[in-house]
């Protein structure tokens, strides 16, 4: 019985994993926004929510064991944040840019984290 509990990923801890990837995905955009466009205004929060995201992602990475495709998978979602915060800045403020390619990303990176999760087609 402990062989099994012991050899099994924890499904629970993957989606945590792949949340915090986006949660740092979205922060790192926020800083990079707000040193490159002159229109964003400085905000600690994002700050405060990055550290304690990949303080998080580490602690989750020492206490659990990281299926083959997650850290791949975790990469993904950390660029979805990215391109997805930077499409809704430049939603926003217009003047920065458009925000086609941010959003084009976005979804492709969405479809195959959908891909590699087994939600779209059939995985066997």
């Amino acid at each position: 019985m402990s062989n099994e509990s012991s050899g099994s990923i924890n499904h629970g801890s993957e989606r945590k994993t792949l949340i915090l990837a986006l949660i740092a995905g979205m922060c790192g955009d926020a800083l990079l926004s707000w040193m490159t466009i002159s229109e964003v205004s400085f905000s600690i929060f994002p700050v405060i929510a990055l550290v304690l995201s990949v303080q998080a992602l580490y602690q989750e990475y020492l206490r659990n064991p990281v299926a083959e495709d997650i850290p791949l998978v975790g990469l993904a979602c950390f660029f979805v944040g990215a391109f997805g915060h930077s499409a809704f800045v430049k939603a926003q403020y217009p003047e920065a840019g458009s925000n086609f390619f941010s959003i084009i990303v976005a979804l492709l990176l969405l479809l195959w984290v959908g891909k590699k999760l087994g939600f779209i087609g059939h995985s066997e």
